[in-house]
């Protein structure tokens, strides 16, 4: 048995007739293929709109500019999660603060946002932007956050980048019926992949429009956002400070030929998942939780090896599954953790549930192709 990663892609060939054919087109960059794939992904969510980017983090960047995070705003995230998630929030010129975990789902707990909420009204200190994440492609306490985002008036960005193909209340993530923006991540080891690549989903035309412009340069050819008419055919206008995060053609091609697979891939996740818990049994490694009202795109599948069970040493364990040829990794390190924001006077002790994670958790291989004799030598590397 070869090494075995934590997460791998799954191309097949029609995936590779898909990009071969934009080659062959005369479109590599913006062609056809990206608002095809937006709305190949906007009508398999049920959103309205879906902006299309370089990455996900270019996403969850212009989804903050777009909401008008600036200097003197605050956004509120999980610290379990990747550092984009906060520095979004920093590209802006906003600050960032964290909300502690639920011990149970792992994501950001809907108790300790409502105590910080409370607190924060007092002192004048609301956030302008809450960003929960999904992690490993469970659903945040969407309904929850929507309702403390109407009493105390801030915006919601989804941060679904392990979600696709996950459902909410029998819906699927990304609808915004309890956000503003929900953003997906399309590197190789998600759900499906464009290479690099990620998506701004929402409602809202406005937003839409404004994610439109600021992923290329702030530009506009419409002639009703411009500030006089157009000179001729050939003008253009710049209206915002924009960036060039587009998505090409290329990968968009990828993206929508891997989309006919997103339920298949989803799917055999949930199996992978029912095959770990099953042969974990009555082993006192702590398997995912998942709520019943949520069917998780299982992006990772995350473990906890109890600190009060004498025989696990993480370390030790982490160890000797990486020797062993298997690509164990941990999802995540505190962001409060990391050197640039800890030197923002962040304190750990403020985070009781979020340490405990990073002191117990280790994320096992997860993807469409591991098989089911691969699982069973993780699980008894571990046990």
């Amino acid at each position: 048995m070869g090494t075995i990663p934590y997460g791998r892609q799954d191309i097949n060939q029609a995936d590779i007739d898909a990009v071969v054919a934009v080659l062959r087109s005369d479109f590599l960059t913006q062609g056809p293929a990206v608002p095809a794939f937006e709305q190949a992904v906007a009508n398999y969510c049920g959103a309205l709109h879906a902006v299309a980017m370089n990455s996900a983090t270019s996403a969850l960047h212009v989804a903050c500019l777009a909401l008008g995070v600036g200097k003197g705003d605050s956004v509120w995230t999980t610290p379990i999660s990747f550092v984009a998630s906060a520095n979004c929030a920093l590209y802006c010129g906003a600050t960032v603060d964290f909300v502690d975990i639920d011990p149970r789902t792992c994501n950001l707990s809907l108790a300790r946002l409502a105590e910080k909420l409370g607190r924060a009204e007092k002192t004048g200190n609301l956030p302008k932007v809450v960003i929960p994440v999904h992690l490993s492609g469970q659903s945040c306490d969407m309904v929850g956050i929507h309702e403390l985002s109407k009493q105390y008036g801030f915006k919601v960005i989804e941060d679904a980048s392990h979600a696709i193909g996950g459902k909410y209340k029998n819906e699927p993530i990304g609808n915004c019926r309890y956000s503003d923006i929900t953003v997906f991540s399309f590197h190789p080891v998600k759900i499906i992949t464009t290479g690099e690549g990620g998506m701004a989903m929402t409602n809202d035309m406005r937003l839409a429009n404004q994610m439109s412009r600021l992923r290329s340069h702030g530009i506009t050819r419409d002639p009703t956002e411009m500030t006089h008419a157009p000179d001729g055919p050939w003008y253009y206008q710049q209206i915002d400070l924009g960036f060039n995060y587009r998505m090409t053609d290329l990968q968009a091609a990828l993206g929508l030929s891997q989309m006919q697979r997103l339920d298949e891939f989803v799917a055999k996740r949930h199996v992978l998942a029912a095959h770990y818990n099953k042969l974990f049994g009555k082993s006192p490694v702590i398997v995912p939780n998942h709520n019943a009202d949520c069917y998780s795109g299982l992006h990772l599948y995350v473990v906890r090896l109890p600190l009060d069970e004498p025989k696990f040493n993480r370390r030790e364990v982490f160890d000797r599954l990486r020797a062993n040829g298997i690509g164990v990794n941990l999802h995540y390190i505190p962001i409060y953790r990391q050197p640039y924001y800890e030197a923002m006077g962040f304190n750990p002790f403020d985070f009781p549930e979020a340490e405990r994670y990073y002191a117990e958790a280790i994320t096992l291989p997860m993807f469409p192709a591991l098989t089911m004799a691969e699982q069973q030598a993780v699980v008894e590397k571990i046990i």
